[in-house]
């Protein structure tokens, strides 16, 4: 991976973390277009994921201080309870990671498309299908006036954020739409979505950094990008992620998250479509 790919990738990473239109399938999209294996080099997705945690710590920082301050004076407060809530919606994706993580990527990865469905995008394309159309149902769904987000609400949340594993299938989309289905507000959804998903990102990149530190894994790894296009994609994803961020938090208030619905489903027929035509 030469510094323009490592830059190109970086900046899709920093931007798709945040809108609701799939990190992990745009970088699916992108890694096929150069030939980079980008989802599998782990030394570039421990960069670009640490750097849009960053961005995420430096948007919301007035948020987390809060929190902390609440927690510090340890009694039950609004800082204890949404903690609760974070920690609640962390379930679902532990779950996963912890027993299902390795056959998750062993199915949905792209030799497994392409084998079955001769075309390495195919489930990617499916998935950003089913992103659109969760985006459209949220759009239309009904605000209910409900001052703080419920641990029931923070675990089915949790649940939408573990299926959004599968590549193509929105992180941000996902909870976000799945919060505003439930009735919850549209400020709130966009705050909680950007702060649940600080840990299991931090979790994956540990696990991440684990395999990359043993075995051949490291050896590839190294092999794979070299510093300075590590470096450039960790500070395109950290800049282009505060931007993104900041962008989405606005958008989601506005409620226009149909026009990412429209992208998501055209991105996903060419996908789908293109390669058998070429």
């Amino acid at each position: 991976m030469d510094w323009l790919q490592a830059l190109i990738l970086g900046v899709v990473q920093g931007l798709t973390e945040y809108l609701p239109v799939s990190s992990s399938g745009h970088l699916t999209i992108g890694s096929q277009l150069f030939g980079v294996d980008g989802e599998a080099n782990l030394a570039f997705n421990i960069a670009v994921h640490v750097a849009t945690v960053l961005s995420t710590c430096c948007i919301l920082w007035k948020d987390i201080v809060w929190i902390f301050k609440d927690l510090f004076q340890f009694k039950w407060n609004e800082g204890t309870r949404y903690t609760v809530n974070i920690l609640v919606s962390m379930i679902p994706i532990a779950i996963v990671g912890v027993f299902f993580k390795d056959k998750v990527e062993l199915i949905f990865n792209t030799e497994t498309s392409e084998k079955i469905f001769g075309n390495p995008l195919f489930l990617v394309g499916c998935f950003l299908m089913v992103t659109a159309a969760l985006l459209v149902f949220s759009n239309f769904a009904r605000e209910r006036r409900r001052d703080r987000i419920s641990p029931w609400h923070a675990f089915v949340i949790g649940i939408s954020q573990a299926i959004a594993v599968m590549p193509g299938l929105s992180r941000s989309g996902s909870t976000i739409a799945t919060g505003l289905l439930l009735g919850n507000k549209k400020e709130r959804m966009a705050q909680f979505s950007f702060l649940m998903v600080i840990p299991p990102i931090l979790g994956e990149a540990l696990l991440d950094a684990k395999d990359l530190f043993s075995g051949e894994a490291a050896s590839a790894g190294t092999q794979a990008i070299g510093t300075f296009p590590l470096l450039v994609g960790f500070m395109a994803a950290f800049v282009v992620g505060c931007l993104a961020c900041k962008w989405m938090l606005n958008i989601v208030k506005k409620g226009d998250l149909i026009w990412f619905a429209i992208y998501c489903a055209m991105v996903s027929l060419l996908v789908i479509t293109l390669p058998y035509f070429f």
